[in-house]
């Protein structure tokens, strides 16, 4: 699925869509242009040239694992008294670790959204307005979890620059 992303000349809102449609989109106003990828707020580079090559596929050596059911091998170190007590487990020590990361991930899913809404417009807010009025103060409610205080504190920023801004911190589920 391609990546949705924003793009800005100087502090206007200009565009949104994918890296390939808003290359071919902006092809004629490329300079001064920043695009930033809405899941992660970073500045994102395009290729716009009009004959770029398309991206090659690398052919990888066949690895381990499960790769038809996306099971990735990595190791994990652990003590004794850890791998007595994961082998002892319904499944093996594979299956208690899915469960719990599955369990770690569902307890922990709203404070790991809050802190990717918060990275993401932070990202793109270090990015385009870095050196805005008030930009130290906006960063500190940013963390704080104070929208509204960022709301405020922003007030007087380019209005698409602003908006982009609490979008990023509206859509939380992106993530």
């Amino acid at each position: 699925m391609a990546t949705s992303c924003t793009a800005f000349q100087n502090t206007q809102r200009i565009a949104r869509g994918t890296r390939d449609e808003l290359a071919t989109t902006l092809r004629a106003r490329e300079e001064g242009v920043l695009v930033f990828d809405d899941t992660t707020g970073k500045v994102v580079d395009i290729d716009w040239r009009d004959n770029a090559p398309p991206p090659q596929a690398s052919a990888s050596p066949r690895k381990r694992g499960r790769p038809k059911l996306g099971v990735v091998p990595r190791e994990v170190t652990l003590l004794p008294r850890h791998w007595d007590w994961l082998s002892a487990q319904p499944g093996g020590a594979s299956a208690a670790l899915r469960r719990l990361v599955d369990a770690a991930r569902k307890a922990d899913a709203p404070g790991d959204a809050r802190r990717a809404a918060q990275d993401r417009a932070y990202n793109f807010m270090h990015a385009i307005a870095g050196d805005f009025p008030h930009f130290e103060q906006a960063s500190r409610l940013l963390f704080a979890g104070d929208w509204q205080g960022l709301a405020d504190v922003t007030a007087n920023w380019p209005a698409d620059l602003r908006a982009y801004l609490l979008e990023l911190l509206e859509t939380e589920t992106a993530a």
